[in-house]
């Protein structure tokens, strides 16, 4: 019950209101159900004997208003009414149909929607901290698990029960013992079955969420390394890792299935057999004549018609709810995931115009990890060009992302012109960076698509693309393609070659426009001769373009202003020359 109220709260106020409205059809549907039970009596009485319904009290008004004058005359306005209440009942459970399918599944999809935002506007460290996979099934699997597995089951379990009270009156009405003991002994069989399989579906539940989060991961890995895969034949590997995953969440589902659906058939056989006791036992050993005791039978029998089919409806309901437990609770812990949308819609304002300033500042991964930053002290003034070198491991990367707002120190701060950089300020700062990383995300789309990534096509600036690529060294490749800057460049660009990749993200960089420029072993794909014309070109921009690179090779560093050598918890700041030469005397 906890998480259907926690579930409740991330509704939107809309789709409350849309679920109260459902609520109201329910009623009215139920209203029309009962309606068509109600009129089976007098229905089959006016077939076997109309001048007991026709000198009925509450008859007479009607005869009076119809004009009706014998007894045989009730039977047309009668069929007529029954045939209209069931098509008017059958027409409202269709739209009741439509509209909560249609409702179930547009939560579902605010919900994904919802829990993609959230996610992207995680901090950096918290991505680093979780497999992708996770949040992907989330998003995708585990919300239609909550549509058809909880939203939509509960729908139904609260249609099922206004239907419930309503046939159940009428029964009661026409005859309260057999009523309550049919009622009776059919809830006591559900709720013994259900208390009986809950543990059964819980557990399943845990398999299925568990189990396709990996499956989904096994997906992720084996496609995405296909290359390795072939080269190396380990087909055989994921497909056995698919295939016990696979069975396993499908074997689940089965079997949560079976446990829902198996108590109709069952039942339902109960059911016609009692009705049929029933009979056999009212006409054999009654004083009670056959013609006052069909119309009783037929309205048990068609209650009982609609009766099971609600209890099964309200069965099957709890146990889907019960076996979509573990999911709801994954996609809920998705939706906790926090968003400061105050910080998103007034940002603090940065400007930068002087320098950025690391003041002693510490890091580490988790609070009990190693320091992979200690009492870094450093100033960048705004149009400098800084390299960053050092071995592996030696936090090059790491002051990267620090500096860019990516990671907040653990210790000490950076600083923009005197102000911090913060989590109200970060986003204000990136605007002002260009990334280049060493491994060049591409989208399966067009050059063009890539080269201004993330801006939707109608609003791309075709100049500044042809600019960016021509600063890239990549216009003249590009022109001779047929479909020049249309060309697609496939899934993660794997019609490309690495360095044509990496020239792509310079040139989206480039197509930002911004005043701080980050090549993260950016370049490390390039041919010397290359890289050499790109960083030319780079090194040529504006005098207030601040360009920081991270490599490993040093004659990419020839043109840098300084050089920030980072080693063994030690900041060095040198010189090209400086570097060179020493790197020269150690050899001797």
């Amino acid at each position: 019950m906890n998480q259907i109220i926690s579930l409740w709260g991330h509704l939107r106020k809309a789709r409350k209101c849309q679920l109260w409205l459902v609520l109201g059809l329910m009623i009215l549907t139920s209203f029309l159900e009962v309606l068509g039970v109600g009129l089976v009596v007098p229905f089959l009485s006016v077939l076997v004997a109309p001048e007991y319904i026709y000198e009925h009290r509450l008859v007479e008004p009607f005869n009076e208003i119809l004009g009706i004058t014998a007894a045989n005359q009730l039977i047309l306005p009668l069929t007529g009414c029954f045939i209209s209440a069931i098509i008017f009942s059958g027409s409202a459970r269709i739209i009741l149909n439509v509209v909560t399918n249609r409702i179930s599944y547009g939560i579902g999809a605010d919900l994904s929607i919802d829990i993609f935002r959230r996610t992207l506007h995680q901090d950096y460290s918290v991505h680093l901290s979780r497999n992708s996979s996770e949040v992907v099934n989330g998003m995708i699997n585990k919300t239609d698990i909550v549509t058809g597995g909880v939203i939509s089951p509960i729908l139904r379990l609260i249609s099922s029960l206004f239907l419930l009270v309503g046939i159940l009156s009428v029964l009661i009405v026409i005859n309260p013992w057999v009523a309550g003991c049919i009622f009776m002994g059919f809830s006591f069989l559900y709720i013994c079955i259900f208390l009986g399989t809950r543990k059964h579906l819980k557990h399943n539940s845990q398999i299925i969420a568990d189990k396709s989060t990996h499956l989904l991961k096994v997906l992720q890995e084996g496609l995405g390394g296909i290359r390795d895969v072939l080269i190396d034949a380990r087909q055989d590997y994921f497909c056995i890792l698919y295939r016990d995953l696979d069975i396993s969440v499908r074997k689940a589902s089965a079997d949560n299935a079976i446990i829902r659906e198996t108590p109709r058939y069952f039942l339902e056989s109960i059911g016609v057999s009692l009705i049929a006791i029933l009979a056999y036992f009212i006409l054999v050993f009654s004083w009670v004549e056959p013609v006052q005791v069909i119309p009783v039978l037929g309205a048990f029998a068609m209650g009982a018609q609609r009766l099971l089919p609600a209890l099964q409806q309200g069965y099957a309901a709890i146990s889907t709810i019960k076996s979509s437990s573990a999911s709801l609770q994954d996609v809920l812990d998705l939706l906790k995931q926090t968003v400061n949308y105050d910080v998103m819609k007034r940002p603090f304002e940065i400007i930068f115009e002087k320098e950025i300033n690391f003041k002693h500042v510490y890091f580490r991964y988790g609070p009990n990890g190693p320091w992979v930053l200690e009492d870094m002290n450093f100033c960048i003034s705004k149009g400098e060009r800084i390299g960053f070198i050092g071995e592996t491991g030696s936090g090059k990367s790491t002051t990267i992302d620090v500096l860019m707002g990516l990671l907040p120190s653990s210790k000490g701060v950076v600083e923009v012109d005197g102000q911090p950089i913060m989590r109200s300020s970060a986003r204000s700062w990136q605007k002002h960076i260009a990334h280049v990383p060493q491994n060049i995300f591409l989208v399966d789309g067009s050059v063009k698509e890539n080269i201004a990534f993330g801006v939707p096509t109608e609003l791309i600036d075709n100049e500044k693309v042809r600019e960016a690529a021509k600063k890239a060294h990549l216009f003249d490749l590009i022109d001779g393609w047929p479909s020049k800057f249309d060309t697609f460049v496939g899934e993660q660009g794997v019609r490309l070659s690495g360095g044509q990749r990496q020239r792509i993200g310079i040139a989206r960089a480039l197509y930002k426009q911004a005043d701080v420029l980050v090549f993260d072993e950016g370049t490390s794909a390039l041919d010397n001769e290359t890289e050499s014309s790109v960083m030319e070109a780079i090194y040529g921009l504006s005098s207030e373009l601040t360009v920081l690179l991270v490599a490993h090779r040093l004659t990419t560093l020839k043109h840098c202003d300084r050089i920030i050598e980072l080693g063994d918890s030690v900041l060095r700041v040198r010189s090209y020359d400086e570097i060179t030469k020493k790197k020269m005397e150690l050899k001797c």
